[in-house]
């Protein structure tokens, strides 16, 4: 890095930053935090409020612009750039595909899918998203399900496609800083490294890490539940603090370990320890039954997959806005992070690879948990045992335990679950701070220690200060951390969709190098 005296960058043994970007992004989330706790009483009704009316006014948007980058993406696996390689003609990739999976599908799904697995088909099975279906029979489980594959499934991941295609291509192939603004170089060219790449960089940080604590925050909810289910420890918002304040530090630990040697064995065990749970609750649960269910969910899904991507049936009211445009604006807000790290990871791949592997083998492991976890409390409640729903109800955290409690050892099988979300918990803390050094580092792929751990601390201030301001409504505080930040994000995208397809047809004119 150059470090002349004309150099933008802040750089010495224990700072390297590029400050307008780590100083206005650090400024704008610490202000957050102090506003929120200063006034603490107004905050939440604000906080609702600013999510009521993005999700009533802002649906139509966030529709349109996943719906066009998942188009996007679906053209790049045909078009004549899908042979082009992420880096030097001949390179190959610096991991192998289970070493890639592992890592990518760990930090992009993690905690979010943890928590909601159990809980969301019960949701959707009490007030179905399109009118007129029949609540609660048992006819309606496929679509039940089918409606949350479409929240994880391929437009999720079609997001994090674009952002790391996007991050990998300008970085590797085009010599530029491994940073969002880098992606706009088509159109802005040098202009990158002034005002409008600055804004560009500070929008993603903000975004980034308000995606991360909205899982940090869920995630901790879903520990502590598994606290008071295993030790009888009680769920308040004291413990709920405590236990993000030690979970940060053990991510903390890994992200001064570094990629390799902290994130990728994580990663690694982390999808170990969870594939035993997976395979438990197959085994334990009714495993026929759960097999006939993952085709005919999958099925009813590419069914249903137009009329939800473009809500071309009658929905009930305020469905989609409290479910589908939160979870777009979730993916997007996560976006800069899951793929700024899949373009880190991502070096020698084809574009053709890339997508492919990005877009489909993440949404299929993702349609075997839901169906796994989701398909048993599904199951449990139509064959008479209504403790699952009757916790989604009450409490959604200890859903995941409740449906645990009707399977053999469950002490055993719970303790697993509760190490599973502890582990996602801190490969997306350390994953998403680790990101979000490296762009307020402009492009740094080995900033400060110091940097990381400022970052890692700050993301779980953020969910702790969620929870505290939420109190009982902080799964609403939670929300409006991402639909806020997402949406500011989501014209980005659209940009950067723009600027890829311009960058690969330059590309492909001057011939792959």
């Amino acid at each position: 890095m150059d470090e002349s005296k004309d150099s933008p960058f802040l750089s010495s043994n224990k700072l390297n930053v590029h400050p307008p970007v780590f100083f206005i992004s650090a400024g704008l989330i610490l202000l957050f935090v102090v506003l929120s706790l200063v006034y603490r009483a107004g905050a939440l009704e604000v906080f609702i409020s600013v999510r009521n009316w993005i999700t009533g006014h802002t649906g139509w948007f966030f529709i349109t612009t996943v719906n066009v980058i998942l188009l996007f993406c679906i053209y790049l696996i045909f078009s004549p750039y899908g042979k082009t390689r992420l880096g030097k003609a001949h390179e190959k990739p610096d991991f192998s595909y289970g070493s890639w999976l592992a890592m990518l599908f760990s930090a992009g799904m993690g905690i979010g899918l943890v928590f909601y697995s159990v809980a969301e088909p019960m949701f959707h099975l009490q007030s179905p998203p399109f009118a007129g279906d029949p609540a609660g029979a048992e006819s309606v489980a496929t679509t039940v399900m089918a409606t949350t594959f479409f929240h994880w499934g391929l437009h999720a991941w079609g997001i994090y496609t674009l952002v790391g295609l996007s991050l990998a291509f300008f970085a590797f192939n085009q010599g530029l800083p491994l940073t969002i603004r880098s992606t706009f170089y088509p159109i802005l060219g040098k202009r990158i490294h002034g005002f409008m790449g600055n804004t560009i960089d500070i929008v993603a940080v903000v975004a980034t890490l308000f995606g991360v604590a909205t899982s940090l925050g869920f995630g901790v909810q879903q520990v502590n539940a598994g606290l008071k289910f295993v030790f009888g420890i009680e769920q308040t918002v004291t413990t709920k603090v405590i236990l993000i304040a030690i979970i940060t530090s053990i991510a903390t630990a890994s992200v001064v370990l570094g990629l390799k040697a902290g994130v990728r064995k994580l990663s690694e065990l982390n999808m170990l320890v969870a594939f035993i749970l997976l395979l438990f609750v197959f085994l334990a649960g009714p495993t026929w039954y759960l097999t006939k269910s993952l085709f005919a969910n999958t099925s009813t899904y590419v069914q249903d997959f137009v009329a939800l991507s473009a809500w071309t049936r009658a929905f009930n009211s305020g469905w989609r806005e409290g479910w589908t445009v939160f979870y777009w604006a979730w993916w997007i807000a996560w976006s800069p992070f899951v793929g700024m790290f899949i373009a880190r990871i991502s070096r020698g791949r084809t574009v053709r690879e890339f997508v492919i592997g990005v877009l489909f083998v993440p949404t299929f492991l993702t349609f075997v948990w839901l169906t796994i976890f989701g398909g048993s409390g599904l199951w449990e409640q139509f064959h008479g045992n209504t403790a699952v729903l009757e916790a989604v109800n009450t409490n959604v955290p200890i859903s995941l335990f409740t449906l645990l409690k009707a399977f053999p050892w469950p002490m055993i099988s719970s303790f697993i679950g509760l190490f599973v979300i502890i582990t996602f918990f801190v490969t997306s803390s350390d994953s998403g701070s680790l990101v979000i050094d490296i762009i307020t580092a402009g492009g740094d792929l080995n900033p400060p220690v110091a940097q990381r751990i400022f970052w890692a601390v700050l993301e779980g201030v953020v969910a702790a200060v969620l929870l505290i301001v939420g109190g009982k409504e902080s799964l609403k505080a939670l929300q409006t951390a991402s639909v806020s930040t997402g949406l500011p994000f989501a014209l980005v995208l659209l940009g950067m969709t723009i600027c890829l397809y311009k960058g690969l047809k330059q590309h492909k004119k001057l011939g792959d190098k």
